[in-house]
């Protein structure tokens, strides 16, 4: 079997070379069903390797049914081994242009954090206690809702901080906000169903209600968030979806006139409220807004997140539910994942519990506020009274109105050629054409010089 080879510079085992070798040339055809292999004995003096080694790999391939051994005859290649190949056009690149990206390009991307600032040391070091000191019935199967350690100092916490009145029990802990909505979305919406939406709002977030049925009703944004006298009478939507503590991507705060009105309204219909509350633990301007929900529990439905805090790399978020939809929400959680990684929820629990989230959110205010100035510092710098700036009282974007731009492909294109990746606000719309020179500007992840560097180069192309 000279056609056999081994080469014992590579990473593979002998054991595995020869295996993979033999199980290639019997789905391909080469060794045809009855074909008598040589004796391991014999093999293995032709490949000088050890017989163990040769042995090994007859036994995986007879394990597997590739081969069968007939007494006192031998061992041969197994009937219907045979896989007939099928042509593909489809070719895949390994080297991606999202890691290139990342290396390269100046991103703007909205709702990214300082990833290089994630407190590691003590997120390591909960970590490590987490899974030295709890009982070992932490790593089987949880419960769906998530555990109720972190749904309790969640629920403390929000009420502090957000003015959110929930018991833990109406909490249900998901992996990000995205998980959140889906299950909103099951909940909540059959075919043909009327969302009520802003618009502008996150093109995600659109196809996820779409994808389940939904009709949107779009209803515009001004710089106050959802104009709330817009939304027509006479229908009863399946919910009311706002982000009224920071719009996105527009960045309005709902004031309480408006919010009043959209809790009328969504009573008078019978109707629930869907609360995103993404970001706006970085206020900037004033006191932190509280959320709706402390305004009416029973008729909002809230979704918060950890990956604008901490890291979209936790995938960490909940949903708080009214309590007549918990039991529906527990059981849909269940059907969806099992129950979200408990490791990680023990160790934000203690994280939360232990005051770091608040230091550390404390802390990323100052430098997100410092990056904020800093990009609206150079936008002035180099487009002057040319560009006004919107929603910058809050979060980790601001948007940019440019005169006489318009965000075309080929615009956005061309400045990707140049290493700048922007976002235009018209990617999130849904009545298309009232945002054509409006982009979205992400500054958390982005250091002083990347920002000056980025809207330097930004100016330019555009002065072509």
């Amino acid at each position: 079997m000279t056609w056999l080879t081994v080469d014992r510079s590579q990473k593979a085992p002998l054991i595995r070379q020869i295996y993979k070798q033999l199980r290639t040339k019997i789905l391909n055809g080469e060794l045809s069903a009855g074909y008598r292999l040589p004796s391991t004995r014999q093999l293995a003096e032709e490949l000088e390797v050890s017989r163990n080694v040769v042995l090994e790999a007859y036994d995986q391939l007879l394990a597997e049914g590739f081969l069968e051994g007939r007494l006192g005859a031998g061992t041969f290649v197994a009937e219907g081994a045979y896989l007939k190949k099928t042509e593909s056009n489809t070719s895949y690149m390994l080297e991606g242009s999202f890691s290139k990206d990342n290396n390269t390009i100046i991103d703007f991307r909205s709702g990214i954090p300082a990833l290089d600032l994630f407190p590691r040391k003590q997120w390591g070091q909960l970590a490590k206690r987490v899974s030295i000191e709890t009982d070992h019935s932490l790593f089987g199967y949880d419960s769906p809702e998530g555990r109720i350690e972190l749904r309790t100092v969640l629920s403390d916490y929000l009420l502090r901080t957000r003015g959110v009145e929930c018991h833990p029990e109406q909490l249900v802990i998901t992996t990000g906000a995205t998980q959140a909505l889906t299950l909103i979305a099951k909940l909540l919406i059959s075919a043909n169903d009327k969302v009520i939406i802003e618009d502008p709002i996150t093109h995600e977030i659109q196809t996820i209600f779409q994808s389940y049925g939904a009709t949107l009703l779009p209803i515009r944004v001004d710089k106050n968030g959802m104009v709330i006298s817009q939304i027509p009478y006479g229908i009863k939507p399946a919910f009311i979806f706002v982000t009224p503590s920071h719009q996105f991507p527009i960045g309005g705060t709902l004031p309480i006139q408006r919010r009043i009105q959209l809790i009328e309204y969504a009573r008078k219909v019978d109707s629930y409220i869907v609360e995103d509350d993404y970001d706006s633990e970085f206020r900037y301007e004033g006191p932190s807004i509280s959320s709706l929900q402390g305004l009416d529990p029973n008729r909002t439905i809230y979704i918060g997140t950890f990956s604008k805090i901490l890291s979209p790399a936790l995938r960490l978020g909940y949903l708080i539910l009214p309590p007549e939809l918990v039991e529906r929400g527990r059981t849909l959680k269940y059907f969806s994942d099992l129950h979200t990684p408990s490791l990680e929820q023990l160790t934000l629990a203690l994280f939360i519990k232990e005051g770091h989230l608040e230091k550390h959110i404390f802390r990323m205010k100052k430098i997100y506020r410092k990056r904020r100035d800093f990009l609206k510092e150079q936008l002035f710098n180099e487009f002057g009274d040319t560009v006004k700036i919107h929603g910058d009282s809050t979060g980790l974007h601001l948007v940019a109105e440019l005169d006489g731009v318009h965000f075309t492909d080929n615009l956005l294109s061309k400045l990707h050629d140049h290493g700048i990746k922007v976002y235009p606000v018209e990617l999130h719309t849904i009545n298309e054409g009232f945002y054509s020179n409006y982009i979205i500007l992400g500054f958390g992840n982005l250091d002083e010089v990347k920002i000056a560097e980025g809207v330097t180069k930004f100016n330019r192309i555009l002065l072509k």
